[in-house]
């Protein structure tokens, strides 16, 4: 990942406003530690930091078009760039660089070219023959971006806020799959699927398909000239990501530039589940893994610099944050630059454990969608900003673009979870991968049993987190807290404590109100806690919250023994 920034219509551009810019841009410095580059032009500001992936020699940005009349600042991956080039045989390009395809498709076909996109990005362009500008998110805000408004009517684009703040005295989290144009004035919405009207679809669940559509977005991210690896958490979604990556890498470019054996990673506390899962899917599939290790003391003195890089107070992303952060940050320590992860999964197939009281298929399919169109502030601004505080790239094959439309396309009646002929959550997944003759994974892994990443890395992890807040918050302090803070009120001490942080770090209203609220079970939306009477009494983001779910379920016991569902079938 990479760190842009962009600051366009200043009144002041001289010298000092230079340095002012330099000095915002090395905020993001530890997205993009390879090169830093500034493009000025007039009152215009295009500045990068990069982290170099792909064409690390002659990729450097702001990158441009020919004759260097249309400059661009990208974050982020173009993984069919090569060819959108066929598309523009007549067009001279200055790199190699996946990136600088932007420049050329819009001078080829104007502002309407970001949906040929196929990968992750946020970027700002200039157009310097009318000095109009655009700027855009991937579809589903895989990286991150946030667009400000200085007191000089200036715009501002950055990939944190921690770029803005002291400068913009409003910002925002810019939306998803929208593009920003100077010339019309506004946001609009780039990315239209048709599952995001919440139409109930009526397809029939085919694995061969499915199966083919995620192994295509696994290899497509395997498009790297430097070391990568996969983040296994031993978990299905992980597992399915490093069996596809293992199966296809000795074909790719990156196994002929860095050898074909896959490199995988696991963190978690002595004893966690994630770590014995994750060794064994590591053995079976004969990668060269990475058991990484944490405690709890050190989790929570790493609290106050994980809130500062990945910028919210949500309780379960602060949870999830802390481990995945430590963990790239050994990963960094290797040499590895690029990772490959399973976020989206539980999103697109109801794999939450609190999807197992969906009343009917409607509410099913409308709860993921509702899940998919929030996980910009939740779970790929965990995996990008924990990474990329590193100076690591996360890739996340289940949000390619093709993929979800073909899983969100599939009847959601095959969705439902039902116990009574063994379907458990996720299961249109698991059997799509269930191969007897060539097998993916182990039957046991392939069913086992959801754990959310702040649980899978030690049940301990979680009871330690509470039990620092306890110290740290009073009765007296959570009581008055609508007083302290009145907006997005924390409901507990766990997370009162973490705004307390956030307040210190990032003090303005704007930024305490990128960060979303409303209560939660086992990672639920507000409408979804509504499945369960008993939910509205346990509001709490772990999985274990899911009473009567969970097979470690909160009970007098902390580290419980899962046992794992059995195998599955129609």
């Amino acid at each position: 990942m990479c760190g842009i920034l962009a600051v366009l219509g200043v009144v002041d551009n001289s010298q000092a406003k230079r340095a002012r810019i330099i000095e915002l841009s090395r905020r993001l410095r530890h997205r993009g530690p390879d090169w830093s580059g500034l493009h000025c032009h007039q009152d215009c500001y295009l500045a990068h930091q990069r982290l170099a992936i792909v064409d690390p020699t002659s990729g450097d940005q702001p990158l441009y078009n020919y004759d260097k009349t249309v400059i661009v600042t990208v974050n982020g991956e173009i993984y069919n760039h090569k060819k959108l080039r066929q598309k523009l045989k007549s067009h001279q390009f200055r790199t190699g660089s996946d990136c600088e395809v932007i420049a050329h498709l819009y001078e080829e076909y104007g502002e309407e070219f970001v949906d040929m996109l196929d990968g992750m990005f946020s970027f700002v362009l200039l157009d310097t023959r009318d000095k109009s500008f655009i700027a855009a998110r991937d579809a589903i805000g895989i990286t991150p971006l946030y667009l400000g408004w200085g007191h000089d009517g200036s715009i501002w684009f950055a990939s944190e806020m921690k770029a803005l703040i002291d400068d913009c005295e409003q910002f925002i989290s810019f939306p998803p799959g929208h593009i920003y144009s100077s010339k019309q004035g506004g946001l609009r919405r780039w990315y239209n699927p048709p599952w995001f009207t919440e139409k109930i679809p009526s397809t029939r669940y085919d694995p061969t398909v499915l199966r083919e559509a995620f192994e295509r977005a696994v290899v497509k991210r395997m498009m790297t000239d430097v070391p990568f690896g996969v983040l296994l958490s031993g978990g299905l979604d992980s597992s399915l990501v490093a069996a596809v990556a293992n199966r296809y890498l000795a074909d790719t470019d990156a196994a002929r530039q860095w050898g074909s054996q896959l490199h995988t990673f696991c963190i978690g506390i002595q004893g966690s589940p994630d770590l014995k899962a994750a060794k064994e899917v590591a053995n079976y599939l004969g990668t060269c893994h990475h058991e990484l290790h944490f405690t709890v003391q050190e989790g929570i003195d790493a609290l106050e610099e994980v809130i500062y890089h990945i910028e919210t107070y949500d309780v379960t992303t602060v949870r999830a944050s802390t481990p995945m952060f430590l963990m790239s940050r050994k990963i960094k320590s290797l040499g590895v630059k690029m990772v490959l992860s399973g976020e989206g999964s539980d999103e697109i197939f109801g794999g939450y454990l609190y999807f197992h009281k969906a009343p009917n298929k409607e509410e099913l399919h409308q709860e993921t969608c509702r899940k998919i169109k929030a996980l910009h502030l939740y779970d790929c601004l965990r995996a990008n900003k924990s990474t990329s505080a590193w100076g690591i790239e996360a890739r996340v094959p289940f949000l390619d673009k093709e993929f979800i439309n073909t899983a969100m396309d599939i009847d959601p009646e095959w969705k439902m979870i039902k116990p009574d002929i063994e379907r458990i959550e996720k299961w249109v997944l698991r059997n799509a991968f269930d191969d007897d003759e060539n097998p993916y994974l182990p039957k046991h892994i392939l069913y086992r049993q959801k754990e959310q990443f702040s649980d899978g890395v030690g049940y301990s992890w979680i009871d330690g987190l509470k039990d620092h807040a306890n110290e740290q918050v009073t009765d007296a302090m959570l009581k008055h807290a609508n007083f302290v803070y009145p907006e997005n009120t924390p409901t507990t001490k766990e997370g009162y404590h973490y705004r307390t942080i956030f307040e210190k770090l990032f003090p303005k209203g704007a930024a305490r109100s990128t960060v979303p609220g409303g209560p939660s079970v086992a990672c639920s939306t507000a409408k979804a806690v509504e499945w369960d009477a008993a939910w509205s009494k346990n509001l709490d983001p772990s999985g274990r919250a899911a009473l009567g779910v969970h097979a470690a379920a909160y009970k007098d016991a902390v580290d419980i023994k899962i046992e794992e569902p059995n195998n599955g079938s129609l």
